[in-house]
């Protein structure tokens, strides 16, 4: 039998603009559903660590975490 003891996810995530709006509006609307994932993240308490947050040259958002999966414990993952 076995048995996890410790998860953690890796992801990237790239928060893409909308194309169907205009630039600035799809800047503040990049910006607002960043936010707005991050405090799900607070909101759900699922530990986290953000690795890096960069902007790229079109105003998208590249977003790398470490993030607990599921219940489990995340062990030294988020060091």
């Amino acid at each position: 039998m076995k048995r996890i003891k410790e998860a953690c996810l890796e992801q990237t995530i790239h928060f893409l603009l909308n194309e169907n709006l205009c630039h600035n509006a799809a800047l503040s609307a990049v910006k607002a559903e960043v936010e707005a994932y991050k405090m799900s993240l607070k909101k759900k308490e699922i530990r986290h660590r953000i690795v890096s947050e960069e902007t790229m040259e079109d105003g998208s958002v590249i977003l790398k975490l470490k993030r607990q999966y599921n219940a489990y414990a995340v062990g030294d993952y988020m060091s």
